[in-house]
């Protein structure tokens, strides 16, 4: 079963980030989630665009850029200009008076386009943008910060988005809270990727490659068992 682990740098240990990096590249990890707020849209400061530069230079793995930010299309080009071909930049809708203008300015410099869905954003009023983007972020807890409860309603959101992804050409990605379970419960199902933070992946007592070779394990088993149901 193929799926993506990226790691949620805002969680990293910031006073040894080269290595947080060159471990979890050697680790097996599969792309570097990179957090940008700026206090107005969501109540917190994370990542800034210098931290984005520094992990862009330290790793040629792809980097996904969640911005977090107001109106977004004031500062895209600061972003786009410090990113790879095929790195993904996410946008909130909500954020921006004309997010499809934003979503075509990352597409012309060649970066992946992506709509991040909080939870109280329904799919409905996203759905026109589904036709032009390629990844899809749901968040399971509400944008700002790590260490958050998971809001079970989330998990009808991304059925209801399973159900139209062949048909509007995107993959889906969780961002929120992702523990195990969660994993073994929707990657079968065709979530592409999960965003890992302390609930799996950082602050704990085990190599980075460990806990992502463990994952990918569970999972693989959990889908060979389903696989198996089905045939037989």
């Amino acid at each position: 079963m193929e799926f993506e682990l990226m790691a949620s740098m805002m969680c990293a240990d910031f006073g040894n980030l080269e290595n947080e990096v060159k471990n979890l590249e050697e680790g097996g990890i599969d792309s570097f989630h990179i957090d940008i707020m700026d206090g107005r849209y969501v109540p917190n400061f994370a990542m800034s665009l210098n931290d984005m530069r520094f992990i862009a230079k330290s790793t040629k793995k792809p980097l996904d850029v969640h911005l977090m930010i107001e109106h977004p299309n004031n500062q895209i080009s600061l972003f786009l200009n410090n990113l790879r071909l095929g790195d993904t930049v996410y946008i909130h809708p909500e954020a921006e008076y004309h997010p499809s203008t934003t979503l075509q300015k990352i597409i012309d410099e060649g970066m992946i386009p992506g709509i991040a869905i909080n939870p109280g954003t329904s799919v409905e009023t996203v759905v026109e943008m589904l036709r032009i983007v390629k990844k899809v972020l749901v968040m399971s807890v509400n944008p700002g910060n790590a260490g958050q409860m998971y809001l079970p309603y989330v998990g009808k959101k991304i059925t209801k988005l399973l159900s139209i992804k062949e048909e509007m050409g995107f993959e889906i990605y969780w961002d929120g809270a992702c523990s195990t379970d969660k994993i073994l419960q929707f990657a079968p199902r065709g979530v592409k990727g999960f965003v890992l933070g302390t609930t799996l992946l950082f602050g704990k007592k085990q190599p980075y490659g460990e806990i992502l070779e463990n994952i990918r394990r569970h999972v693989n088993l959990v889908g060979e068992y389903y696989a198996n149901q089905i045939t037989s």
